[in-house]
């Protein structure tokens, strides 16, 4: 008996396929002895017959030729043996029918699999993307910044290490340049000793990578009247994988 799948019980899976005719002898000789002694059985059977007559109705009978079983003798080997000759060609008619019969279940299972609902593989999740840090220095390499990018998030943190109170006239400004064009974009204020999250708009994230530069200008309060710095910068440091 052909495996149907585990959602079709044992019972129900004889049943289908003793109404396909797809049984072999002994198991259709079970089958039969089932039907007599198991009525609910014989139920299901006449119901895989309802169920699959109309499948068999679609499909045109097609009449072979005159010449078909005539061309089949005279292909197999010679023999005087007429009795002989009579069973090979039942044989052939008989693979002919087989044929048929397998035919018909493979319709059947595609049918029974085309009503069962799809299964959705799930995709591989991607690997996060790689953190981006940054150390913000002055010219003599002293750090006054540090800085993470988180890409997932589109977020940088920044930490001011500058004391507060150290200069209360002006404001620390911070800018990110990127390579390809090299032109400062304002990413706001950063208070003296404080950290601060500053999330990047889509246009800004895709210029935060590995690479770009990070730069804190020294203004007046509210920041650059100017759209770049107009102060002097106090340290700057590139985005990169540690």
């Amino acid at each position: 008996m052909s495996d149907t799948g585990p959602e079709m019980a044992e019972p129900e899976a004889l049943a289908a396929e003793h109404a396909l005719g797809v049984l072999t002898a002994p198991e259709r000789a079970a089958a039969e002895r089932r039907m007599a002694s198991d009525a609910s059985f014989a139920q299901a059977v006449d119901a895989w017959r309802v169920r699959l007559g109309p499948l068999a109705s679609e499909v045109p009978a097609v009449a072979p030729s005159d010449e078909v079983w005539p061309r089949i003798a005279r292909a197999l080997p010679v023999n005087d043996n007429k009795p002989q000759l009579a069973r090979r060609l039942a044989f052939w008619r008989g693979a002919t029918v087989g044929a048929m019969g397998l035919a018909a279940a493979s319709l059947m299972v595609a049918v029974y699999l085309g009503g069962r609902p799809p299964v959705v593989i799930p995709a591989p999740a991607r690997a996060a993307p790689p953190m981006l840090n940054a150390s913000l220095s002055t010219e003599a390499g002293q750090a006054l910044f540090v800085a993470s990018y988180d890409p997932q998030r589109q977020a940088l943190i920044i930490t001011s290490l500058v004391p507060p109170g150290t200069d209360p006239l002006h404001v620390h400004q911070l800018w990110l340049i990127p390579p390809e064009d090299g032109v400062p974009r304002s990413l706001g204020m950063v208070e003296p000793g404080t950290a601060k999250t500053m999330p990047l708009d889509a246009s800004l994230s895709q210029m935060a990578h590995e690479g770009s530069q990070l730069a804190v200008s020294v203004e007046p309060l509210g920041g650059s009247p100017q759209p770049g710095p107009s102060g002097p910068v106090a340290a700057v440091g590139a985005l990169g994988e540690i």
